[in-house]
């Protein structure tokens, strides 16, 4: 499905901050982009750099501030390899990779530089303006740079946005969710809970947009371990009309970008024939169209006026199900015990039924802090398609608590005929399923006993409970600047976030 706006586009998938060992994380550049062309179309590896008004070393700050120094200093000793690697990365057409590193700043909030190619320098400004003034420079040599904000809704002088500060140049996109949490607003899910403090919702994106902001939104990982797109942690799409760091950058800066927490929701919003980011001149009139085509069932689609949802489509308005529509079945693996790393080998096979792509859900282990330290390897998940069947290798480690998974998934999307069945082998052991008794329920067994690691076949998902199209009109003030966007909550808890679009006021 496409609608106006977006005839000549393609949508890929992508992460602008991402850690390894070039500063305070762990794994190497050349693991990094490893694992993020396993499930991603472009990819950075950012370099913590640089903390102009770091905290006095005092204290149980002490241990804190010494490992940043370490860090940074890493940071400059690997930066040219960095750079190597990044550059030898990009293949355009087939997987875009952009350089970047990460300024901290307790008052301005922390930001990442991106440098649209694969060389650069480390900028070590010390306040906001000193780096806008250096990205400025650098324009003027022909350098196209951009300065993302992250994690923004910590409180300000405490490594949060400050409003006040935020302009428009060289920044035309905001970090709406990482694994810090989700900073739509402070009623949004996935709040911060990591030791930097709570969400503020003052430095939110609703609050940016009250103030009559104008950016656009992505999703980023901020993940320590070499593990671009970590399933669940955030992830930037864009609408482009080509795999290559020219058209994914102008992408950006024009703001057709959304956030994504893990599945490749495919979303589509227009108002008056123009795609998301764009910025409308006045009228009262405003045709609103939406397409999403989810990785999963959708819960419900909103579309919002000025922070207020004034539309909703929900499961309830999908037709109902056809026996011969595709399905999605997803096999999730991991379980047992916490710590105790298993590596998989997986095979799966269509039988008497068509299988038409295959979405990984790969994780990294999670790690903020050089504390949570554990693994020394940190690329162990790949997969292959080979017709009807699909092979893929990953490793778990058991999940942290009960609320936190540490599993890994592969999604596979099927034309199923009457009597489809999913074989194959997980770690040698065999297993058949019958694809109508997944439509029942789902299924889960055990490698071995109690507490042993566990693997599970949910129940499979029809496309028709995957796809919303929907229209509505609005009447809006034409003297006041107005903003509209798009979120979608699926029902096993996967998000995005469109970039708003604009109306402004007389």
């Amino acid at each position: 499905m496409c609608i106006a706006g977006y005839e000549d586009l393609n949508l890929f998938h992508g992460d602008l901050h991402t850690h390894c060992n070039v500063g305070i994380a762990y794994g190497t550049a050349e693991e990094a982009f490893q694992n993020a062309r396993t499930q991603l179309d472009f990819s950075t590896v950012t370099a913590q750099t640089y903390w102009p008004d770091m905290p006095e070393p005092k204290g149980y700050l002490e241990p804190i501030v010494a490992y940043h120094v370490e860090g940074f200093r890493r940071a400059a000793e690997l930066w040219p390899h960095l750079q190597e690697v990044t550059e030898a990365a990009n293949q355009e057409g087939r997987f875009v990779s952009f350089l970047s590193f990460e300024w901290h700043n307790a008052r301005h909030g922390d930001h990442v530089i991106l440098y649209q190619g694969g060389r650069g320098d480390i900028l070590r400004a010390q306040s906001l303006e000193a780096m806008r003034s250096e990205l400025r420079r650098l324009a003027g040599q022909g350098v196209k740079t951009f300065l993302v904000p992250h994690h923004i809704a910590y409180a300000t002088g405490y490594r949060g946005i400050h409003w006040p500060d935020f302009q428009p140049e060289f920044t035309p996109v905001v970090e709406l969710l990482s694994m810090h949490g989700v900073s739509e607003s402070d009623e949004a899910p996935s709040p911060y809970y990591h030791d930097m403090g709570p969400r503020d919702g003052r430095n939110t994106i609703q609050a940016g947009l009250r103030l009559g902001k104008i950016f656009g939104v992505v999703g980023s990982t901020d993940h320590h371990s070499a593990q671009p797109g970590t399933y669940g942690s955030g992830r930037a799409a864009v609408w482009a009309p080509a795999l290559t760091r020219a058209a994914i950058w102008e992408a950006i800066a024009a703001r057709r970008t959304y956030a994504v927490t893990g599945d490749r929701i495919v979303l589509q919003f227009s108002l008056n024939g123009r795609p998301m980011g764009s910025v409308l001149p006045p009228g009262e009139g405003r045709e609103i169209e939406v397409s999403v085509v989810g990785g999963d069932a959708l819960d419900y689609v909103e579309v919002l006026h000025n922070n207020q949802p004034i539309h909703r489509w929900d499961l309830l308005d999908a037709g109902p199900a056809r026996p011969d529509e595709p399905v999605k079945a997803l096999l999730e693996i991991g379980w047992g015990q916490y710590g105790t790393d298993v590596n998989w080998e997986g095979e799966l096979e269509i039988v008497e039924g068509t299988l038409l792509a295959v979405e990984p859900h790969f994780r990294g282990a999670d790690i903020l802090s050089p504390q949570a330290a554990r693994a020394s390897e940190h690329a162990f998940s790949g997969w292959e398609l080979q017709g009807n069947r699909v092979l893929f290798h990953t490793r778990t480690w058991g999940n942290k608590n009960p609320t936190t998974p540490g599993t890994q998934g592969i999604c596979l999307e099927i034309l199923p005929q009457a009597n489809t069945q999913i074989r194959g082998r997980l770690n040698g052991q065999a297993v058949a399923l019958d694809l109508n008794a997944l439509r029942e329920s789902s299924q889960a067994a055990f490698l071995g006993g109690f507490l042993s690691p566990a693997y599970k076949f949910h129940r499979v998902v029809p496309r028709s409970r995957c796809v919303c199209q929907t229209t509505c009109c609005h009447v809006g003030s034409t003297r006041a600047q107005d903003q509209y966007y798009v979120r979608v909550r699926q029902l096993n808890h996967q998000w995005a976030w469109s970039s708003p679009i604009w109306v402004k006021g007389s």
